[in-house]
């Protein structure tokens, strides 16, 4: 008996609450057969089993759980995959920006002879004017529109009614704006620490426009901590200055930081060296004086360097200390900053320059500045929902693979999914290589989405920001042609039997209710309607004896995509799915309607 004590049989493999309490019983019969009997399900002992195989069954539960959120593949967390994807270097975008273009409109007076309009009266609407659009969304101009420019057009806005000659004439003028306004925020930093992290109050920014500290020094955003090089604007000295006005030049950041985006909340996070270690940097970067190591010998050896980490130091940038940091960042402030054809027509706070205000009358320049209208035509887009669990796996793995170059099809999508948030963000994206190109083109396929969360074409703004975007990554010899990805509307008909004794009605609306959750994850371009799914989601819904027909219906017409789509022939040959083409997106665009059902 003392030996079997010492050396109990346990067994570690029990896990769950039924093989803990089994073993546990096994244990007391053959240990304490003396001391313990009541075995019977009222007994207090087997209440205390019972308990201890509930604390072991939820510590094994909390060890499995654990366990699986430290790896991707098993995570489910939304936090815990953010975390995962940072380390293999994938960067979340929380507040994605919009962008678009908006007509601006402003009335000014005539000349004195009445047939056009008095050029010394051309106000530039500078960049940072605000607009407003009917949902509360705020916009900023990111250019400087001029008025004067002769493409703008003119009509007659005002004529005397005597003579019947022009006294004003509307001018119209076209201008980018970006969603969001911008913000200032102070931090107070106290004594020296390192790898300083300082959390912003703002949830929603976009993009951080500046760092500065009490003493006038300036904090360069940067990839990661080690990269000690940016590439900034210089002023160009050389003949062709007309034509090139800045030239780009590599400057050594020691005063640096990386922006850390969590889902709710932006952290400013900087290195670990303090003032004296980086006194002695030069600013301008020579990189042949760092690249090539001149010694005593007359042979060198081939070694490979990282442009963005020219200045070896170990410090991993400066951090501030016993100052005040002035932050200066634009913050969105909607939740989804989309918007629809029409929707921007309020000025907010307008910036307007003439060339000499002082000989103008004051009045008149007054009614140019409230005369200002804006209006957009086109769609505002840019901002996408995010992305759900499954989704932000697959980009994670995506960014990981590609290692900031484009080579294969899924580089180009991730590159795609993982454009910085202040250039907008892309909903949908498909590559295929085009079939009648003999060279290495590429047929590249976005969509973005509207404000409800539909999706919708591009517009022009998007798909020059993703074009200056991919090129820093794609190989040389790949041209790429960034088109419009199509939209396929589609319905569901579909009719089941229920059990005897359940409710048709409540039945009915489950089974909507069941489809319009399947639906909800929009899919991807190119990928087929699973009519299986639809099946396999109405027979799990309670009180459904089984589905007998399926029927997916082509929509079209007002509120709807005019894409022509011909569902018979895209039929798979044992009908269990619909092809989608390559360059187009199967879509349930108003669940309530679009899916109906009957239920006999």
């Amino acid at each position: 008996m003392p030996l079997k004590n010492k050396y109990p049989n346990i067994k570690y493999t029990s896990r769950d609450f039924n093989s803990i309490r089994r073993d546990l019983n096994e244990y007391a019969k053959r240990y304490y057969t003396d001391t313990y009997k009541d075995f019977s399900e009222a007994g207090f002992g087997s209440l205390m089993v019972d308990s201890v195989s509930y604390i072991g069954d939820i510590l094994s539960f909390y060890l499995d759980y654990s366990v699986n959120e430290s790896f991707l593949d098993t995570a489910i967390e939304f936090d815990n995959i953010i975390k995962i994807g940072k380390q293999m270097g994938y960067r979340f975008n929380s507040s994605p920006a919009s962008f678009g273009t908006v007509d601006l409109y402003i009335i000014v007076p005539s000349l004195s002879v009445g047939q056009l309009p008095d050029p010394s009266y051309y106000p530039i609407l500078k960049r940072g004017s605000t607009f407003s659009s009917l949902g509360g969304v705020n916009f900023t101009l990111t250019e400087n529109v001029n008025f004067g420019n002769p493409n703008n057009e003119f009509v007659f806005a005002r004529v005397d009614p005597t003579t019947g000659t022009p006294t004003s004439f509307a001018i119209k003028a076209s201008g980018r704006v970006m969603s969001g306004k911008i913000e200032t925020e102070e931090a107070i930093v106290g004594n020296f620490k390192e790898f300083l992290t300082v959390p912003l109050k703002s949830n929603n920014i976009s993009e951080i426009i500046s760092v500065i500290d009490s003493e006038g020094n300036q904090y360069y955003q940067v990839d990661y901590l080690a990269q000690d090089v940016v590439y900034l604007a210089t002023t160009n000295q050389v003949t062709d200055r007309d034509i090139t006005q800045a030239s780009m030049r590599p400057f050594s950041v020691p005063r640096r930081f990386v922006l850390d985006r969590q889902r709710n909340q932006t952290i400013l996070q900087f290195g670990h060296g303090d003032m004296v270690d980086q006194t002695t940097l030069e600013p301008l970067v020579e990189p042949s004086k760092i690249v090539i190591e001149s010694l005593g010998r007359d042979y060198y050896t081939d070694s490979t360097f990282d442009p963005t980490n020219l200045i070896k130091t170990d410090k991993l940038g400066v951090a501030p200390a016993n100052t005040t940091l002035t932050i200066i960042y634009r913050e969105n402030t909607s939740d989804t900053v989309n918007a629809s054809s029409n929707s921007i027509t309020s000025p907010g706070t307008p910036f307007f320059e003439f060339q000499d205000e002082t000989s103008l009358d004051a009045t008149k320049v007054l009614d140019v500045i409230n005369s200002l209208e804006v209006n957009n035509t086109d769609p505002i887009v840019g901002d996408v929902s995010s992305p759900s669990a499954d989704e932000l796996k697959t980009r994670i793995y995506n960014v990981f693979s590609s290692q900031n170059r484009a080579v294969t099809q899924e580089d180009y999508k991730s590159l795609c999914y993982s454009m910085p948030s202040k250039f907008g963000a892309i909903k949908r994206v498909n590559v295929r290589r085009d079939p009648s190109s003999f060279k290495r083109n590429l047929n590249l396929y976005i969509l973005s989405e509207d404000s409800v969360g539909n999706f919708i074409r591009p517009n022009t703004t998007i798909k020059e920001n993703l074009k200056m975007w991919l090129n820093s990554s794609r190989m040389i010899n790949d041209s790429i042609d960034i088109l419009d990805g199509k939209i396929i509307n589609v319905g569901i008909e579909y009719s089941a039997v229920s059990l005897l004794d359940a409710n048709k009605y409540d039945v009915l609306e489950s089974a909507n209710t069941a489809l319009n959750s399947l639906f909800s994850r929009k899919l991807e371009i190119g990928e087929p309607l699973f009519i299986t799914d639809i099946y396999s989601t109405v027979n799990k819904v309670d009180g459904i004896a089984d589905v007998t027909r399926v029927k997916i219906i082509h929509k079209t017409g007002i509120n709807y995509s005019s894409q022509a789509f011909n569902i018979e022939e895209s039929y798979s040959d044992d009908g269990r799915y619909l092809n989608a083409p390559d360059n187009a997106v199967f879509e349930v665009k108003f669940p309530d309607v679009d899916i109906k059902g009957s239920i006999k």
